[in-house]
């Protein structure tokens, strides 16, 4: 029953790996809607009230759970991995956020305004184009060194702004305006989607069901998301976890109902994403 997960969105029967992108490309809009309104993608830790986030309209939501906005406090934000890239304006410099393989603290001066797109996992492509997402994992490169004069054009557009949302929505204008050119791969996107569920199906199964290799699925994984399913996976259920724990968790709860062996496993992999226990982690603590 592994390759249901993926099946439900492509008809049964032979069919090429590009017949079956094309299935998936015509069902994810409407699944994407339910991730955005489903549960926040949040990228950093805690999310305090100086952090905000708007759906993003028209189709670019199909790619893109939300623009943000956040303003500086006097701490450094810590951020954690969510298997997301983000199109980010800060300190008059615009800047891609590749996808984080581990916690970082990010220093901004006290107000600061910051805002951005964020890209969820898998749809990198529109925000990179040719480049794959593994070759900025880790990294937060010049927005210049991937679409060359296309963002100094942006960053004359945004120089005079005040307004953090507008800003918002002038990189959603951006990226939308790439969406003919570089569509996400609907694949590694529904992948990406299928993986983040508590028991999800074996990269193997969905191999077959899609009708590629195991190989080849894990390339176009890893070009699209910036690491492999199996990081993916244990991110995602990391960032689900976090997302539905509550003001007072029931962790051992939260942990079987996301999959993890048990209240353990789960301190384990918060701390491994985080830095922080799970107990740290809400009260926004180091411990």
């Amino acid at each position: 029953m592994a390759g249901e997960a993926c099946a439900a969105a492509v008809d049964r029967g032979p069919r090429s790996p590009g017949e079956t992108a094309r299935a998936f490309a015509e069902a994810i809009p409407c699944r994407a809607h339910a991730l955005v309104t489903g549960r926040r993608y949040v990228g950093s830790v805690p999310t305090g009230p100086s952090y905000e986030e708007r759906p993003v309209p028209g189709d670019l939501g199909a790619w893109s759970p939300c623009a943000w906005t956040r303003r500086a406090g006097d701490a450094a934000t810590r951020v954690v991995p969510d298997g997301c890239v983000d199109l980010i304006w800060m300190r008059g410099r615009l800047e891609i956020a590749g996808p984080d393989s581990a916690h970082r603290e990010v220093g901004l001066g006290p107000g600061e305004p910051v805002a951005g797109v964020r890209l969820r996992p898998g749809a990198a492509r529109l925000l990179l184009g040719e480049v794959p997402a593994s070759a900025v994992r880790d990294a937060q490169p010049a927005l210049t060194e991937v679409w060359g004069s296309d963002a100094g054009r942006l960053k004359d557009r945004l120089a005079d702004e005040p307004d953090p949302w507008r800003i918002a929505g002038r990189l959603a204008e951006a990226l939308r305006a790439r969406a003919a050119r570089f569509a996400p791969d609907p694949v590694a996107l529904a992948v990406a989607e299928a993986l983040d569920r508590p028991r999800p199906p074996a990269i193997g199964a969905m191999a077959r069901e899609l009708g590629f290799s195991e190989r080849q699925l894990r390339r176009r994984v890893i070009a699209a998301v910036g690491y492999g399913p199996k990081v993916l996976e244990q991110i995602l259920r990391f960032r689900r976890a976090v997302s539905l724990a509550g003001a007072d968790p029931d962790w051992a709860r939260v942990a079987a109902e996301q999959g993890y062996a048990d209240q353990a496993h789960l301190s384990r992999q918060v701390r491994r994403w985080s830095g922080r226990t799970p107990t740290g982690l809400g009260a926004g603590t180091q411990d």
